[in-house]
């Protein structure tokens, strides 16, 4: 619509006002295109006069007002070099600056709570429903300790002697009692999320590698043996292993060690570790009262489901948080860490049904996790079809570790902690070396004409291999000489093992006197 004003003629394609004055009157004019034009046929009485002018003159100051703006950033787009075109490039870029560090740090925090979810209620239920219902809330104790207790000494101590500057084995004191960790970004681990975000999102994986160590010495160690035990591991294997992998000036560290190593998110730190640490327990503490003679299937394969699958949705925090970004690198992560999962349970899944004859729930669920596991030191380097790779080899690699393997030397790893992660670990963190791609994660960089370095084997950085079997090796030898000292120390002074009786009564009456189920009630 269009106003126009004395004698002038509107458009003939739009529908149109006009207004004027005749003989003292004001007639309108109403120009429609869909019919013949009217004439000034609308006699407007003069008293109304002044209220039209008020409102003519209101609509121009509107007009007017809307405007201005428009023209004073016409003005000044059209002087680039103006101090406020300055100012509100600055503006801009903060702005963006602020939404990339608002973004990080929500997908930190998220995957922080994933992490921890894989501990409890993911770990505390997958273990829980394997073992027998007189261990149940023993067996989820364990799990939920690890969360109060290596939260507390992670803050006084671990913290530190993991992220610290230090040696090229273990961390100083600098962040002791969280000294120094503040909302401010940290300059090494991260220059867009508050060193705070980095420090808790790291504390919920020294939470749950302990916690899975629980599995091969279930059903029969004291708990306050099992306190002291995990707060000393911590100290002692997990804290200078996890700074030589991911600590600043660690000597695994792939971003400028001396043995540069690929490990994501814990191949080694966190599952080789307490993978070995597992079996040493398993073999020192000796089998359970019975084993292997005596059945001992799972009480509750629903529960232990239900956790696999928490763990499952957990360790997309697991891997694709350790990107310490919302970035493409997490991205790519969190896709391998999918496919490598799907494919480890289905491939343990076959290998099982042709061993035995049937495919099982516990097999399903045991070669997903078994693909978690492999993909963990993978996640930020490889493509999905290595990834994919990754979890088949996993799956049937683990599947023969927990059957053949430990039939054949008749140790009593209760839960497979070994089975799974010691050995999925190391076959995850040797594959590494073979398939990290630079277009993935271009840690080494560029050469002289800007052509990606190679990282893995496969684009003919072999050496690589060699690193990665050093870091795995590191990683044994610490566990099996750290675990073997602290289990000597616990067992000489308050006894590791319950008494034959409390084992025959279950942990949850005879360690906390309490049962998982009352069927009576």
């Amino acid at each position: 619509m269009t106003c126009f004003g004395g004698d002038q003629e509107p458009a003939s394609n739009d529908i149109s006002v006009g207004f004027r004055l005749d003989d003292g009157d004001i007639r309108a004019k109403i120009q429609s295109p869909v019919g013949p034009s009217s004439h000034y046929n609308r006699h407007i009485p003069m008293k109304l006069i002044p209220s039209i002018r008020a409102l003519l003159l209101l609509s121009l100051a509107t007009v007017g007002a809307f405007l201005a703006p428009v023209v004073a950033l016409a003005q000044a787009a059209s002087s680039p070099s103006a101090p406020a075109t300055q100012a509100q490039i600055a503006d801009l870029k903060q702005a963006i600056t602020s939404a990339q560090s608002s973004a990080d740090n929500a997908w930190m925090l998220t995957s922080a709570a994933l992490v921890l979810m894989m501990t409890g209620p993911g770990l505390a239920l997958f273990y829980g429903g394997l073992v027998r219902k007189k261990n149940i809330l023993g067996t989820m104790m364990q799990s939920f300790a690890m969360m109060g207790i290596i939260s507390v000494l992670w803050a006084l101590i671990s913290y530190s002697l993991a992220f610290g500057h230090g040696t090229s084995f273990i961390g100083g004191l600098e962040y002791a009692f969280l000294h120094g960790v503040g909302l401010g970004p940290d300059g090494f681990y991260s220059a867009s999320i508050p060193h705070q975000t980095y420090m808790i999102y790291q504390l919920m994986f020294a939470i749950i590698t302990p916690a899975l160590i629980s599995g091969a010495f279930a059903e029969r160690m004291k708990f306050s043996a099992m306190c002291v035990f995990m707060i000393l591991w911590s100290i002692i294997v997990y804290d200078p292993m996890a700074h030589m992998v991911w600590g600043v000036g660690g000597l695994l560290n792939s971003n400028g060690g001396k043995i540069p190593t690929f490990d994501f998110a814990g191949g080694t730190v966190v599952h080789v570790t307490s993978g070995v640490s597992a079996l040493v327990t398993a073999l020192y503490l000796g089998k359970r009262v019975g084993y292997p003679k005596t059945a001992m299937p799972p009480h509750s394969m629903v529960l232990s489901f239900i956790g696999a699958c928490l763990l499952w949705v957990g360790w997309f925090g697991f891997n694709a948080g350790s990107a310490v970004n919302a970035s493409s690198l997490a991205t790519s992560a969190f896709v391998a860490t999918h496919f490598a999962a799907a494919a480890a349970a289905v491939s343990w899944t076959i290998a099982e049904w042709i061993h035995n004859g049937k495919p099982t729930a516990l097999g399903a669920i045991s070669g997903a996790v078994a693909g978690l596991v492999a993909i963990t030191p993978a996640s930020g380097f490889v493509k999905p079809m290595p990834a994919i790779a990754i979890g088949l080899v996993a799956g049937v690699f683990c599947f023969q570790m927990v059957t053949r393997v430990k039939s054949w030397f008749s140790y009593d790893d209760s839960l497979d902690a070994f089975g799974v992660h010691g050995a999925g670990g190391t076959i995850g963190a040797l594959m590494t070396g073979l398939f990290a791609a630079a277009v993935i994660n271009p840690v080494y960089g560029k050469d002289a004409n800007g052509n990606l370095l190679p990282t893995g084997a496969f684009e003919g950085n072999w050496h690589q291999l060699l690193n990665q079997s050093i870091g795995v090796g590191i990683a044994w030898v610490l566990s099996i000489v750290g675990t073997l000292a602290i289990l000597f120390v616990v067992d000489k002074t308050i006894g590791l093992r319950v008494t034959a009786e409390d084992e025959a009564t279950g942990l949850d009456l005879s360690q906390h006197g309490e049962e998982g189920y009352d069927f009576g009630a």
